[in-house]
């Protein structure tokens, strides 16, 4: 009769070598990979310069270069758009006086002040009348009663007056615009009278001795309703004053007793400058001869293509280069 042994229980030293044989099983089975290279740092690039030394050197190199073009003051010969607008209005200013001097524009600009002054007088005048037109009613009806026969016909006694008036007034101003003034004595006659006839019936029921009884005198009423005669009267009396003087007008010769801007009739109705004035463009003059970009002696024409100025200022900046280049 057989007896089975039994199996000893594995030990420590058991588990040790299982666990060596699966660790060199696996590296067996793994692929063989080389081991990675150390990157380098971050802030390192090939030459071993880190980022604030690469910072640090393009800010140096910036500032190298701004030192040398701050030496150079040819922006500071540019004009700016402020100077271009205001040398564009003075040379406009320049060229508008010299075309008011003209005798065709003198006599147009004194051609359309008169008309205007006639229109505007001639307008004052129309109103003026509408103005009376109610007292001169107020006076022709005599207290007759509303829309009576001699009620609407006295509306009709200002109009045809005015008309009349305005009839010899328009005749006198015409003749006057176009140089004949007609001051005959009959005319200005006739324009008192009509004048009168209307100032008087305005007047008339408001004076103290054709107040009804109840009625108390006031000198206010009285002036409002004058106002009209009296404006009428005015433009009357002006306006052949006002178009005769404009008829002895000349044209050809400026205001008596006064001297007017003076200016040069050089090219482009401009004032020839000094030396003085055009030292910028002197100077970036020089500096275009320098970088022979002009001739040592330019003439007025490439001095004006090249520094895109005006042919007066060309002129001084050549004659100011002329002893130089001498």
């Amino acid at each position: 009769m057989n007896i089975a042994t039994p199996n000893p229980e594995p030990g420590p030293e058991d588990f040790s070598r299982t666990l060596a044989e699966i660790e060199h099983h696996l590296a067996d089975q793994a692929p063989a990979h080389p081991p990675p290279d150390t990157p380098p740092p971050d802030d390192l690039d090939a030459a071993g310069e880190t980022r604030r030394v690469r910072q640090l050197r393009a800010e140096v190199a910036e500032a190298r270069h701004l030192a040398a073009l701050q030496i150079d003051d040819t922006p500071l010969l540019l004009d700016t758009a402020k100077v271009r607008k205001r040398r564009r209005k003075a040379h406009e200013a320049a060229r508008l006086h010299l075309l008011g001097q003209d005798p065709a524009m003198r006599a147009w600009q004194a051609g359309r002040m008169r008309r205007t002054l006639v229109t505007a007088l001639m307008v004052a005048l129309v109103l003026a009348l509408a103005w009376s037109t109610a007292g001169v009613q107020h006076f022709a009806a005599e207290g007759a009663e509303a829309w009576s026969p001699s009620w609407m016909f006295a509306w009709l006694v200002e109009p045809f007056m005015s008309i009349a008036l305005l009839g010899v007034v328009g005749a006198r101003a015409y003749l006057g615009t176009q140089g004949r003034p007609l001051n005959d004595r009959k005319l200005i006659r006739i324009e008192y009278l009509f004048l009168a006839l209307t100032l008087g019936m305005n007047a008339w029921p408001y004076l103290p001795w054709a107040l009804e009884e109840g009625q108390h005198f006031s000198v206010s009423r009285l002036v409002l309703h004058v106002l009209g005669p009296i404006v009428a009267v005015a433009i009357v009396i002006a306006l052949p004053i006002i178009l005769a003087a404009f008829s002895q007008l000349d044209y050809t010769r400026a205001d008596d007793g006064l001297t007017g801007l003076s200016y040069s009739t050089n090219t482009g109705d401009r004032v020839r400058r000094t030396a003085a004035e055009v030292a910028p463009l002197i100077e970036r003059a020089q500096v275009l001869i320098t970088a022979g970009d002009l001739p040592p002696h330019p003439s007025a024409y490439k001095i004006q293509r090249a520094l895109r100025c005006g042919m007066d200022d060309a002129r001084a900046v050549r004659d100011a280069l002329a002893p130089e280049a001498a």
